[in-house]
Order: structure tokens, then C-alpha cells, then sequence
């Protein structure tokens, strides 16, 4: 290219800035793609639950949904720290969620102790596949006006409670009788994902210089407590957490009951 008469500029500073942009442009776009890439891997440990409890090997399918639900609160925040969410995004999430937190843990529950049942334990696990679904999609569209808390209990929540619930017992449930305990440890969660309770969300907990240590400190006591004891100490954080949101409920009813309403003072 010949440059134009009175131009300073070199024909070699116009090829060095744009071999300088190329690199930027392509790690942008890598960047772009990570939380995707998260989100897939959110999906793949949907599909390998489901795989895993179809051959029967409960034990190692049930460690899948744990696995998800930490790539599910890892994709979101990676996105926003890059400056990457999407709509795309969103949609993308949403729908590895339905896999993950819907149709793999009830496929595990069937396979673990609704089997027995037949028809019953089918409808069981489609009402879980379907309260998951329609909370994922309750969650997308509604206004979230305190974000402190979720209203309805989390799908990864949900599947927390049946994942961990196998995990801690692999061998399952064969005889028809004990079938039934698995119709309550299903449909408990099932009608929590599409109640109005209210269940908090740690998205929002300050993590300020002061609370930032006891935080680390707090995390590192409860992976030494999941290393020593994985099956029970997963089995109590998950119904913990489920129990959680009667307790806010509870106490929320209390102090509106304490409050009541103030009867005006007699003049005089």
C-alpha cells in the first residue's frame, strides 16, 4: 500500500496494530466462551448422573449433582467478573439446569427406591422433573425484590436433598414398603421448589475485610469436615438447609404475631 503524500504515518505501523489487536480479540472471545464452557460442564454431569444410576452404580452417580451445583454457582459469578453474561447466557443455564437439578436426580431417586412402585414411582419422578422446571422458570422471569433470599426452595437445592440422600445410602430401597420413604424424600422438595417460602441465598452475604477471613476460615473447617465424613456431612448441610426455611418461616410469623397491631392510647 502507498501511503498518501504529506502522511507520517509507516505502512508497517498499520500491519503491527493490527497483528497487536488480534490477540486481544481472541482472548476476548476465549473469555467469552469460559462461563458457556462451565455450563456445559454443568450439563455433562447431568447426563453422566443419569448414565451412572440407568447401570445401577448409585454410589457414583450420586457425586455428579454435588459436582453441578458447583459449576451452576461458578458460571454465573464468572460471567459477571468478566463482564461476559449474556441472554444466551441465561437460556444456556436455565436449560443445563433442567438436566441437572431436574430430570438427573429424579431418574437417581427412581432408581434407588421409586422403582418398587412402578407407575407411582414414575409420577413421582415426573412431579419432581416438573416443579424443578417450572421454579427454573418462575426464577427467570420473576422481579427479584430481595435478593437476599430465594422464594421457593433452589433446584440445585432440591437435587442436594435426593443426591445426598443416596449418596449417604447407595443400596437403595427394594422392598415396596420402604418404596414409600422414597415418595416422601421426593415430593418434599418437589412442592418446597414451587411454594412461596422463602430460603436464603449466600449471594449476597458481605464479605467485607473484617468478614472475609472468618469466611476462609469457616470454608476450610467445612472441607475438612466433608473429607472426613463426605456421605453424612453432605447428607446435613443438605436438610439443613431444606429445614432452614420453616425455621425463617417460623420466626418470621413469631415476630409478626409479637408486633401485632399497636392499639391507640386513651387520651386523658
Amino acid at each position: 500500500m502507498i501511503p498518501a503524500r504529506g502522511s507520517t504515518a509507516h505502512p508497517r505501523s498499520h500491519v503491527a496494530t493490527a497483528v497487536h489487536r488480534l490477540p486481544q480479540r481472541g482472548i476476548r472471545r476465549g473469555v467469552s466462551l469460559l462461563p458457556s464452557l462451565f455450563t456445559l460442564a454443568n450439563l455433562f454431569c447431568g447426563w453422566a448422573c443419569v448414565v451412572y444410576a440407568m447401570r445401577g452404580e448409585l454410589a457414583t452417580a450420586a457425586p455428579f449433582v454435588g459436582i453441578a451445583i458447583v459449576l451452576d454457582m461458578l458460571d454465573g459469578r464468572i460471567a459477571r467478573m468478566t463482564g461476559t453474561a449474556s441472554d444466551f447466557g441465561v437460556q444456556l443455564d436455565s436449560l443445563a439446569d433442567v438436566i441437572s437439578f431436574g430430570m438427573a436426580p429424579a431418574v437417581l431417586a427412581f432408581q434407588w427406591g421409586l422403582l418398587p412402585l412402578g407407575r407411582l414411582g414414575w409420577a413421582v419422578g415426573f412431579l419432581f422433573v416438573t416443579a424443578a422446571a417450572l421454579r427454573l422458570a418462575r426464577f427467570n422471569i420473576q422481579a427479584h425484590s430481595d435478593k437476599r433470599y430465594f422464594v421457593g426452595l433452589p433446584s440445585p437445592a432440591a437435587a442436594a436433598i435426593l443426591a445426598a440422600t443416596v449418596f449417604f445410602y447407595p443400596q437403595g430401597l427394594t422392598g415396596r414398603p420402604e418404596a414409600f420413604l422414597a415418595i416422601g424424600m421426593t415430593l418434599v422438595p418437589t412442592f418446597l421448589m414451587v411454594s412461596t417460602i422463602r430460603f436464603r441465598s449466600f449471594k449476597t452475604i458481605d464479605l467485607g475485610q473484617r468478614r472475609r477471613y472468618t469466611v476462609l476460615i469457616a470454608c476450610a473447617a467445612l472441607l475438612a469436615l466433608i473429607v472426613t465424613n463426605p456421605s453424612l456431612v453432605l447428607l446435613v448441610m443438605a436438610y439443613s438447609y431444606l429445614a432452614s426455611g420453616f425455621v425463617g418461616l417460623a420466626l418470621t410469623r413469631f415476630r409478626h404475631r409479637d408486633e401485632g397491631p399497636k392499639m391507640p392510647s386513651s387520651a386523658g
